[in-house]
């Protein structure tokens, strides 16, 4: 008898990756969320029943209930599955139970998890493995962000933002790097690093562990495994990378063997470590040269990581889901770099109070590749306001510590704003974790009408007006 699931929170994006894989092995699936929402939408389409708000009677056909760590105990759902007896599991447990009977290939780290667990389960597909995967972002060549396979291994994104990584049980690993983050989770720093060394004892296999050498912390776990990185002694060592407009092209050397100017069609070194890790997994799963270079060449990339999202004219539009200042610097210097010398202009909303407060002093080094910044306010995720995190106190710490070109305007009038702002040849960029992704798009329907009224009173021209999705850049 088939199983009924039932998640609370269904538009999540981890959570509604395990939904899809559930409905693809046939499964009974429903869930709720506050709103309708285009993952919300799929899900409906592929069989799911979705409920929008959080009542007690969304529960009542559910043998099973998933929450997630966002999802607070006193939901309405979550009380009345206890009340009636159902099993109530957090979404880390469910992922455990769908890994059960493959080889799980975990990628873990405070960033970059998405773009190595996409990167990883794309170059499995394309060496003809048809893996499982669940991962934190949609792959722009299939458009979607899970996939129940017949294939050996299982790839997904191991979240070390509430400690539930340690769960998992993994056959290999990616770990990409060790930074403080959710410090509103782990307090200390003594346990962030013990949280990432348990989760590489858990590792089953040690020859599919591979850890970034280039990482401070990392570098004192003193991890088994393999370590990868730019610095002379990683056992997989990145040499002579460049980056040529929008790709990057990179040597290895690995375990005595040189490979020369492997390509990817992202940009960073950020992106370069990343595949990196990708290649010399994919070395020891056995999958031969040219089937790991064909997957990296090929990549189309994942939805919100340095994703185009239009033009006007001469100005370019893009949005990316980086909102710690370490994924922020990386991401605009790449941009910048293949920007020929166009001014940047960065549009950012801050994710969590707690990571603002946190991080609050190192984002005046995170902007230095953009020309300007417009910050609107911290996207709260479900967190109280911290009332010192005050736009203007944001603003004057950034600017003591050196960033100068930086302005406040509020969240409601930023496409309007931007719209007046930007100049021809510029590069927009939104980056930040929360709704901010859906201002590039509102910045274009301002200019098209605009355009279209100019046409209207002067000499006809095109408004220039390209609206696309080709996300993967990083």
């Amino acid at each position: 008898m088939k199983k009924h699931y039932h998640f609370v929170g269904i538009g999540g994006v981890g959570m509604s990756a395990l939904a899809r894989i559930l409905l693809q092995k046939g499964e009974k699936v429903s869930g709720s969320d506050l709103k309708e929402s285009p993952r919300t939408n799929e899900l409906k389409k592929d069989g799911a029943e979705i409920f929008v708000g959080h009542q007690e009677s969304n529960v009542k056909k559910a043998t099973v209930v998933i929450y997630s760590t966002d999802v607070p105990q006193d939901n309405p759902e979550i009380i009345a599955a206890k009340q009636k007896g159902m099993p109530v599991i957090h979404r880390s447990e469910m992922l455990g139970k769908l890994v059960v009977g493959y080889a799980p290939l975990l990628v873990t780290g405070t960033h970059g998890k998405t773009t190595t667990s996409s990167l990883l389960a794309h170059t499995l597909i394309t060496a003809g493995r048809d893996p499982s995967f669940a991962v934190g972002g949609y792959l722009t060549s299939s458009n979607t962000n899970s996939h129940y396979g017949k294939g050996h291994y299982f790839v997904a994104e191991a979240d070390e933002s509430d400690g539930s990584f340690i769960n998992y049980p993994g056959f290999g690993a990616i770990i990409t790097n060790l930074e403080h983050d959710h410090m509103n989770y782990w307090k200390t720093e003594e346990a962030l690093v013990e949280g990432f060394r348990k989760f590489a004892s858990h590792i089953a296999s040690k020859q599919h562990l591979f850890w970034c050498y280039d990482d401070k912390l990392l570098k004192t776990l003193h991890l088994k495994g393999y370590s990868y990185g730019f610095t002379e002694g990683a056992d997989l060592f990145i040499e002579n990378f460049r980056q040529v407009h929008w790709h990057m092209i990179f040597d290895l050397t690995f375990e005595g063997k040189r490979y020369r100017e492997i390509q990817i069609p992202l940009i960073g070194a950020h992106n370069v470590l990343n595949a990196a890790a990708v290649f010399g997994l994919g070395c020891k799963l056995d999958l031969t040269e040219e089937q790991l270079r064909q997957g990296l060449v090929s990549f189309p990339g994942v939805g919100r990581r340095l994703e185009k999202k239009g033009a006007f004219q001469t100005i370019d539009i893009y949005d990316d889901y980086a909102h710690h200042p370490t994924e922020i610097f990386a991401t605009l210097r790449a941009l910048k770099n293949a920007s020929a010398g166009k001014r940047i202009v960065l549009a950012f909303q801050p994710h969590r109070y707690s990571r603002t407060k946190c991080c609050l002093d190192d984002f005046a080094d995170a902007f230095e590749y953009a020309d300007e910044v417009v910050i609107t306010e911290v996207y709260a995720a479900h967190e109280t306001p911290i009332p010192e995190l005050t736009p203007d106190k944001i603003l004057s710490r950034i600017k003591a510590g050196g960033y100068q070109k930086i302005r406040f305007v509020e969240r409601a009038n930023l496409p309007q704003f931007l719209s007046q702002f930007l100049k021809p040849k510029d590069v927009l960029i939104t980056m930040g974790a929360g709704d901010i992704t859906a201002v590039g798009p509102a910045v274009l329907d301002v200019l098209r009408p605009r355009a279209a009224k100019n046409d209207e009173c002067g000499p006809r021209q095109s408004p220039g007006v390209e609206v696309v999705s080709e996300g993967g850049l990083y």
